[in-house]
């Protein structure tokens, strides 16, 4: 792609022109800066958005978020071209869990079937049983006979939470997202003296001290969902800090705080924003839809191997009314 983008190009507009001329749809995760999510046609958590861009007659999909994502939204709309602003947006979590070494992983327990969170690369779900998201996770465990052995992939803070919250006691791959693993308990804590009527919200992918700390665990959706309902007037949230523009949107009266993060037992701030959603920028947004690049290209197989878990993933929820 072009390596210079004149400055005084009006990016809303041009966006604007762009998308209704090649017939495209503009999803953008929560986590994106609010710029981005504020000209996108859908907003919202990654399979969720991957299903919406489904259903629209577009025939391209430019995918604001990370990857996996936009790798997702290429497997539930195989026909329509897949773009991403920024290729190199990848994600700790799908870089914690490579596919050759799961597979060797998954070897050692022949009986297991594999549970993969929704978070992790094409390749593999392609070595997954049943896909989950942080929404149904519990139901789609809790869906599993007792006796059967289970892995789950590629999150392990997600995966003790959801042993917790089922019984069961899940072999569990090591792997982590950087974000959530640098919230702080100890620093919410303080944050909590500063600020005492503030209610502590976390995503289920926080270490347990962070989420022993919450009075609501929830998806990103979920603590969208909950600061709107919640009579509460302030929150610390801990979770991506691009959630806070919908937040704020939603209750403008309400007051967020991004819960505290510490790395190398010292307070972070940067550790606040993921720096794989923020490589996305409203000039790459406009690049990728002009020049139709960078493309999320997958193969028959892995389309089809990759599709099946979320197929079952869906089967189990609408039994079970998710």
């Amino acid at each position: 792609m072009e390596a210079f983008v004149d400055t005084e190009i009006d990016f809303v507009a041009e966006i604007a022109r762009l998308k209704k001329e090649k017939n495209a749809v503009i999803l953008a995760h929560y986590y994106q800066t609010g710029d981005i999510q504020d000209v996108a046609d859908y907003i919202g958590d990654s399979l969720g958005l991957s299903q919406q861009a489904a259903k629209t007659k577009a025939d391209m999909i430019v995918f604001a978020g990370v990857r996996f994502m936009a790798e997702t939204a290429k497997i539930l709309s195989p026909d329509k071209k897949v773009v991403l602003p920024d290729f190199d947006a990848g994600c700790s979590l799908e870089e914690s869990a490579p596919a050759d070494k799961f597979l060797a992983f998954k070897a050692q327990y022949p009986e297991a079937i594999v549970i993969s969170y929704v978070n992790c690369s094409a390749e593999l779900k392609t070595l997954t049983d049943i896909v989950c998201t942080s929404t149904n996770a519990v139901k789609i465990v809790e869906s599993v006979p007792k006796d059967q052995q289970i892995i789950f992939a590629p999150d392990k803070n997600l995966g003790n939470y959801l042993n917790r919250k089922t019984g069961r006691n899940m072999i569990l791959w090591d792997g982590a997202c950087m974000v959530h693993e640098t919230f702080s308990a100890d620093l919410i804590e303080k944050m909590k003296e500063q600020y005492p009527e503030a209610e502590v919200i976390a995503h289920p992918e926080s270490e347990k001290p962070v989420l022993d700390k919450a009075s609501y665990i929830g998806s990103t959706t979920g603590l969208l969902k909950y600061t709107i309902n919640s009579p509460s007037k302030e929150f610390i949230v801990a979770t991506e800090s691009g959630i806070l523009h919908q937040m704020k949107k939603a209750s403008p009266n309400k007051v967020f705080h991004v819960a505290p993060t510490a790395k190398n037992g010292h307070a972070c701030q940067a550790c606040q924003d993921c720096p794989h959603m923020k490589l996305n920028t409203m000039e790459k947004l406009y690049r990728c839809l002009k020049d139709e690049s960078p493309e999320i290209i997958l193969s028959e197989e892995i389309l089809k191997a990759a599709k099946a878990p979320i197929d079952r993933m869906l089967e189990i929820s609408a039994r079970f009314g998710l």
